[in-house]
């Protein structure tokens, strides 16, 4: 269900689809090296949905979501160099354990428990044509939050699944939540409770009390040294007398 919905010719292609970007840019009617240069450029936000499943692990293994074009050639690059290392299917092992497929949902295993309640090896094919639909927008569309449009692609990919000739359209990749703008109060309207000032007086008493007790304190220390000292010079004082007797 995956390399329909993602990338019908997973297995004929060497990391690169030629033919998915030619149909991304709209470059199938001979037009000319320039005037082909010139489309490519014009449409070149379309190559973000002609990526492969390889160029996809690449991206989600070793490389940032940007979406420069500089982020483009080293994923193509990566990708050839995938091809020439893995297997197809232990690249396809790896995309689908490394994708996103919902909100903090990662890897085929865990979506299926999450959306479905079984392992991956028990999903009907309705349920994997769902999570295969899932795929360009995990986030914003998926089985448990606004699944309209999931819907509307798991029809297109259950007719191409049962031998359908049905064009299934190439949308993003990915895509991101949009992030609520925070509104923060003014600085003049934020009440803040402080403590009350100390009084001069007050605290002078305080100074003074603290030092009287740390007086006292030194007084008794050296009154009870003292005691300590004088009994031990009566007892050393006796047994000398004792020592002197005939």
């Amino acid at each position: 269900m995956v390399i329909i919905a993602e990338d019908s010719r997973f297995h004929t292609h060497h990391g690169i689809d030629p033919a998915e970007i030619a149909d991304a840019l709209g470059l199938n009617d001979a037009r000319g090296f320039w005037p082909g240069v010139r489309a490519a450029w014009q449409h070149r936000e379309r190559l973000r949905g002609a990526s492969t499943i390889t160029q996809q692990l690449a991206k989600n293994l070793y490389l940032s979501p940007s979406r420069n074009p500089l982020r483009k050639i080293k994923e193509a690059v990566t990708a050839l160099r995938l091809e020439a290392t893995l297997s197809k299917d232990r690249i396809l092992e790896l995309y689908l354990n490394v994708v996103e497929w919902g909100p903090g949902i990662w890897g085929v295993d865990a979506a299926s428990h999450a959306y479905f309640g079984v392992p991956p090896s028990r999903l009907t094919e309705e349920q994997a044509a769902e999570l295969a639909a899932t795929l360009p927008h995990p986030r914003t569309s998926n089985p448990t939050f606004r699944p309209d449009r999931m819907l509307a692609r798991r029809t297109l990919i259950l007719a191409r699944y049962r031998g359908v000739d049905v064009i299934i359209p190439q949308e993003e990749e990915t895509d991101t939540l949009p992030v609520p703008t925070v509104e923060l109060p003014p600085v003049d309207s934020i009440q803040v409770d402080s403590l009350a000032p100390l009084d001069s007086t007050q605290a002078r008493r305080t100074d003074t009390t603290d030092a009287q007790k740390a007086r006292r304190t030194d007084t008794t220390d050296a009154q009870k040294a003292r005691r300590t000292d004088a009994t031990d010079a009566q007892g050393r004082t006796a047994d000398s007398s004792r020592d002197s007797l005939p």
